[in-house]
């Protein structure tokens, strides 16, 4: 069973509700179906009657609920909400009952925060902005947790690296240049997500273009530092640094440069320096590798409320649904 099939079975088998909150995109329907017949989640759809119409075309959604946030009977109690959550920033129920009805983002997230719906997924034909905005003001960062970041899952066919070919890539959708603290944090939770996605122990390598002082620059210190700052605040987890790529993942280039590490040439979650530096690398596995690419998935949110990529495919949704799903046992 590939990873992926693993985390729908698991996801069958505790059904959540999720939220779709792009009703006016013809992807979101045919995701809504296949998750619908593979059983993997209780299925929202945030549309008006014009844009199912519009953009349904022949897929069966039988069984999803679809809510038009303008006629919904939760509006006014909604409304009241997120004004009140937003009253220190000045927000009034009437430009909070606009915001539910123009940006379904707001409506799917107090959907969380009232207890409504389990989790959310978006970002189709949004901009990553556009989703993590009203989760920052609505649902709030998890308790404890120092940032939220973003990782892709990557699933690299008939390879012998990582954890059977999967791996986290972080943070390669949301911290644009983390310092040695926040790159910690991502070290950590990322840490924590593969623990609860792939089910096996994480093995963090923090990434650089030197390996064990290598090379001298200002960037390798960033990572030294981060390393540091990682191995004494989150002494649960395997963490090392700063490795080259292969390094981290190859055993014989690992005994030739970082010879007695733990992690390298074992790594399975790879911590990019930048998000410049995660962004290419997980687009490069995708597509020279042929990966699968599920993400980004955020972490550090107070419930799990996910962005997609808007090249994503039906499919793709599909597998962030189930992975939010999981996400939501947690």
């Amino acid at each position: 069973m590939g990873f992926i099939d693993t985390i729908k079975a698991r996801a069958k088998a505790n059904k959540k509700t999720i939220v779709l909150a792009e009703g006016m995109d013809v992807r979101i329907y045919e995701a809504a179906a296949k998750c619908l017949k593979e059983d993997i989640a209780n299925i929202i759809v945030l549309a008006s009657p014009e844009e199912v119409a519009a953009n349904k075309g022949d897929w069966d959604i039988t069984g999803a609920t679809v809510i038009d946030p303008h006629t919904s009977d939760k509006l006014e109690a909604y409304a009241e909400k997120l004004a009140e959550l937003r009253k220190k920033k000045g927000l009034t129920v009437d430009q909070a009952r606009e915001l539910l009805v123009t940006d379904y983002m707001f409506y799917a997230c107090m959907m969380v925060k009232m207890g409504d719906a389990d989790g959310v997924v978006s970002g189709a034909c949004h901009s990553t902005a556009n989703t993590l905005r009203p989760s920052l003001q609505i649902v709030k960062t998890k308790p404890g947790c120092k940032l939220v970041s973003a990782f892709f899952l990557i699933v690299v066919p008939n390879c012998e690296y990582g954890a059977n070919g999967t791996f986290i890539f972080a943070d390669s959708g949301l911290e644009q240049n983390p310092d040695p603290e926040k790159l910690a944090a991502i070290a950590a939770s990322s840490a924590e997500s593969f623990q609860l996605l792939v089910q096996e122990e994480p093995l963090v390598a923090m990434l650089s273009h030197s390996t064990k002082g290598s090379a001298k620059h200002a960037d390798v210190d960033k990572v030294v530092e981060a390393t540091k700052l990682a191995k004494e605040q989150y002494p649960q987890y395997k963490i090392d640094g700063e490795l080259q790529l292969d390094a981290a993942i190859v055993p014989s280039v690992a005994a030739s440069k970082a010879p007695g590490s733990e992690v390298a040439g074992k790594a399975n979650v790879l911590c990019f320096p930048d998000l410049d530096a995660g962004n290419i690398g997980y687009k490069l596995a995708q597509r020279l590798a042929k990966a699968e690419a599920y993400g980004p998935i955020t972490q550090g949110i107070a419930a799990p409320i996910n962005d997609l990529s808007r090249g994503c495919s039906a499919d793709d949704i599909v597998g962030v649904v189930a992975i939010t799903s999981v996400q939501c046992m947690a």
